[in-house]
């Protein structure tokens, strides 16, 4: 399926190449990068692919830009956040087509995606204004302790695919309002929405240098050589736990302030005492949102062993419902996974579950000759043993094991490298809050599928990461403290 003419007229708009110290421009080797539609697997565009010298270019005009920046006044910083909060929510519409035509999520997602991304940018706007220290008598009396907030400096920032426009803002927003510059390097499959985030942030007048966007094919060779950069002072990057591990290993040469969200391995706990209705209605929003492709996504779903039987019908009745078809069509309520990879993994996942003895209640398969469907799937009967219960499925699959008691819960729930976040559904909040405790997670959804929120800390622990975007402590990632004692 081709593009419609309005489809063809928003792409156009968008500007395809670098943008570097306040200005457009092509990578200095000419090298372009096309970008496909996952529904059909056709390119539609292409931006520019950027190279070693253009990343240091990039570098250096946020490094040169950081003083000025970081003496400009907070409300100042506040309101170029909140005008490009009302932009961005007023342009919505086109963010979100844009959004489902690169990344394949159903429009009516992208939507929710545009107001949660925009909420980054009303959320700083007001934070900005906020950053204080304190001043305080030493305990001897002696002399009086000043404690002064100061912005990080020159942030390089590396973006995933499966929310390209969301977890932009949700980094951009911060350091805007703490004072940073920053090199913003976005997933090479979904550079339009973040290329359209800057022409919007330019047209507020974001000064030249505080922004900078490089799209590139050749990502390790270009941001290495950056994270070892003296002039770089904080890497923040959301993606895979393995790609984590070897940009925290690179950052250690410059000591770097880091901040890493990384994969989650989510487990859905029902307790026996859960409104059914509303656990999967839970289940619903915990795992097929985005398809399935977030670290957020219900990965493992523990149902105590006397409703396992009734949670299953009711989700797998719930799952044959959805219909599959390209995002921006009508009526679809799933779209097709990113690429190729991610549909095969999926798909391996699945028959490696089923070989171990899993059973297929819905779904199970690929979707279609074009394009990378896969259906919706709920396996029940997963064994311990099957690989999707310890790896990050991706995907829209719902793999349900049973328990028996409360510490078998916490104990399987446990039983992993990751700890981004768990969901527990139980009328008990004795039990709740045990849980919450107990669970090694960085974030707990109680009675609902949706944790994320622009005014909550996100981030996990573990193999999940480190560092907190969003809420209260999400500005202060992007600020340093410097005491000073005054005798």
């Amino acid at each position: 399926m081709t593009l419609s003419p309005a489809e063809q007229a928003l792409v156009a708009a968008v500007p395809t190449g670098l943008f570097i110290n306040g200005a457009w421009c092509e990578a200095s080797d000419g090298a372009r990068v096309p970008v496909e539609d996952p529904s059909t697997g056709l390119a539609f565009a292409s931006v520019a692919d950027a190279t070693v010298t253009d990343g240091g270019d990039a570098l250096a005009a946020a490094s040169a830009a950081q003083a000025s920046w970081a003496a400009t006044a907070p409300r100042e910083r506040g309101e170029l956040l909140l005008a490009a909060y009302e932009l961005l929510t007023e342009r919505a519409e086109d963010f979100a087509t844009l959004m489902t035509l690169e990344m394949g999520k159903p429009l009516a997602e992208a939507r929710g995606e545009v107001a949660y991304g925009a909420e980054f940018f009303r959320w700083f706007s007001e934070e900005a204004v906020r950053i204080s220290g304190r001043w305080m008598t030493a305990p001897n009396g002696a002399t009086r302790l000043l404690t002064m907030k100061k912005p990080v400096g020159p942030t390089l920032m590396v973006t995933p695919w499966n929310f390209p426009l969301a977890m932009g803002t949700r980094k951009i927003g911060p350091a805007i309002a703490a004072g940073c510059t920053m090199v913003v390097k976005p997933a090479t499959q979904t550079p339009l929405s973040m290329l359209a985030l800057a022409a919007l942030l330019d047209e507020v007048g974001l000064p030249a240098g505080v922004l900078n966007v490089i799209t590139t094919t050749r990502t390790a060779a270009v941001m290495e050589p950056l994270i070892r950069d003296p002039r770089a002072r904080k890497l923040t990057f959301t993606g895979s736990t393995p790609v984590g591990r070897t940009l925290v290993e690179q950052s250690a040469t410059q000591l770097l302030r880091v901040s890493m969200e990384l994969g989650g391995n989510a487990p859905f706990i029902v307790f026996d005492d859960a409104d059914l209705d509303a656990a999967v209605d839970g289940a619903m929003l915990a795992k097929m949102r985005n398809m399935g492709e977030a670290c957020t996504a219900a990965n493992r779903f523990l149902v105590q062993s006397g409703v396992a039987d009734q949670f299953a019908t009711r989700l797998t009745a719930r799952m044959e419902q959805l219909s599959i078809g390209r995002g921006t069509e009508a009526g679809v309520d799933v779209g097709p996974l990113i690429d190729a990879p991610a549909q095969a993994k999926v798909e391996e996942l699945v028959d490696d579950a089923v070989l171990r003895g899993a059973r297929v209640a819905c779904g199970g398969k690929p979707v279609g000759e074009t394009g990378h469907f896969y259906a919706p799937t709920v396996l029940t009967d997963v064994p311990a043993d099957a690989r999707l219960l310890r790896e990050e499925i991706f995907g829209p699959v719902a793999a349900i094991a049973t328990f028996d008691t409360e510490d078998e819960a916490i104990s399987r729930a446990n039983d992993t490298e990751y700890g981004l976040a768990a969901y527990v559904f139980s009328r008990d909040l004795s039990r709740v809050l045990r849980l919450a405790e107990q669970l090694e997670v960085g974030m707990v959804g109680v009675n609902q599928g949706i944790v994320s929120n622009p005014a909550a800390p996100f981030g996990g622990m573990k193999a999940s990461g480190f560092g907190r975007e969003g809420g209260l402590e999400g500005i202060e990632e992007y600020l340093e403290t410097t005491y000073v004692g005054i005798a």
